[in-house]
C-alpha cells in the first residue's frame, strides 16, 4: 500500500510541475519533464479512437521539444496569451518494472493579453512515465483533446 501511495504521489507531482511550468510561462522547463527519447503528441479524440496517427503536434525526442520552445521564444509571432490548467486526479492503470501508465482528464482556459478568457481545450492525458531515475519523467504523453478541431493558434504546449 505504501508503494502505491508513493507512486501516486510521484506521478501527480510530475503532472503538477508540468502544468505549472506551462501556466507560469516557464516553457524552458517543459522538455525536462521527458526522457531523451520520448513521444509527445496532441491528437483529436476522433483520430485517436479510429487509430489514425495524424495529430496537430508530434515530437519524438526531448530535442524536438526544446526546438519547439526555441521557436516559440525566438521565431513565432503570436498574440500574447497564457493558459490555466485544471487536471483531475490521476488514475494509475498499471505499474511494472519502473514504468507507470496513467490517465488524467484536463481542462485548459486560455487568457489573452486583453483579458478575454475562453475554455480552450478539454481532454485526457494518456501517459507512460518512467520512475527509474531520480525524478519521474514522461516516456510518452498523448494529449487527446475532445473538440473536433483545435484553434489554429495552438502555440503553447498542452
Amino acid at each position: 500500500m505504501a508503494a502505491d501511495i508513493a507512486t501516486q504521489l510521484a506521478v501527480e507531482r510530475l503532472l503538477a510541475r508540468y502544468v505549472a511550468s506551462i501556466d507560469e510561462d516557464r516553457l524552458e522547463e517543459w522538455p525536462g519533464y521527458f526522457v531523451e527519447s520520448c513521444r509527445y503528441q496532441i491528437i483529436s479524440s476522433a483520430n485517436y479512437e479510429k487509430g489514425l496517427p495524424i495529430g496537430v503536434f508530434f515530437a519524438d525526442s526531448r530535442g524536438m521539444l526544446q526546438d519547439r520552445v526555441s521557436a516559440l521564444r525566438e521565431a513565432s509571432v503570436y498574440e500574447a496569451q497564457r493558459y490555466r490548467h485544471l487536471v483531475s486526479s490521476t488514475l494509475i492503470l498499471s505499474a511494472s518494472d519502473g514504468i507507470v501508465t496513467a490517465r488524467s482528464n484536463y481542462m485548459v482556459a486560455r487568457i489573452m493579453h486583453d483579458g478575454a478568457m475562453t475554455l480552450f481545450s478539454t481532454g485526457r492525458y494518456l501517459d507512460r512515465i518512467s520512475l527509474r531515475g531520480t525524478e519521474p519523467l514522461f516516456e510518452e504523453r498523448l494529449v487527446v483533446f475532445d473538440n473536433k478541431r483545435i484553434d489554429t493558434l495552438l502555440a503553447i504546449p498542452l
